[in-house]
C-alpha cells in the first residue's frame, strides 16, 4: 500500500511555506522602517489556508496533478501612529509580528516532525 504524503502530512508543509513568505515580508517591513512613504505589508494566515483549501477542493475534483506556486495577497497594514513622512512601518508592531511568525513557524515545524516521526514508526512497523 502506498503512502500519499500530501495526505500524511496534512495542511503542515503549506504552513510552513506560509510562514516562511510572510517571514520574507515582515523583514522587508523592518528593513524600511526608515524609508519614507514605504507602506507596511503583510499577509492572512486565514485568507492563505483559504486558497490552498480551494486548490485542494479542485485537485480532488480534476483528480489530477498540477504543481501552482503559492501566491498571497499582500495586504497593507493601517499604522496605530500616522508618521510625518508617510511611513506606516512601525517598529515595535513589526517586531512583535516576526517574533510571533518565528513562533508559529516553530510550532509548525514540531508537528511537521512528529508527522514524519510517525510515519517513519508505521514504515518500521513499529
Amino acid at each position: 500500500m502506498a503512502i500519499n504524503f500530501e495526505q500524511a502530512l496534512g495542511v503542515h508543509p503549506n504552513t510552513l511555506a506560509f510562514r516562511t513568505q510572510r517571514a520574507k515580508v515582515l523583514a522587508g517591513n523592518l528593513a524600511n522602517v526608515d524609508t519614507p512613504n514605504y507602506k507596511a505589508r503583510d499577509i492572512s494566515f486565514e485568507d492563505a489556508m483559504a486558497h490552498v483549501a480551494n486548490e485542494a477542493r479542485a485537485k480532488h475534483l480534476e483528480r489530477r496533478r498540477t504543481a501552482l506556486p503559492q501566491r498571497y495577497e499582500l495586504l497593507y497594514r493601517n499604522p496605530n501612529q500616522p508618521s510625518q513622512d508617510g511611513n506606516t512601518v512601525e517598529l515595535g508592531v513589526e517586531q512583535a509580528k516576526f517574533a510571533e511568525n518565528a513562533m508559529a513557524f516553530e510550532t509548525s515545524t514540531t508537528f511537521l516532525n512528529m508527522k514524519l516521526n510517525g510515519l517513519k514508526k508505521a514504515i518500521n512497523g513499529q
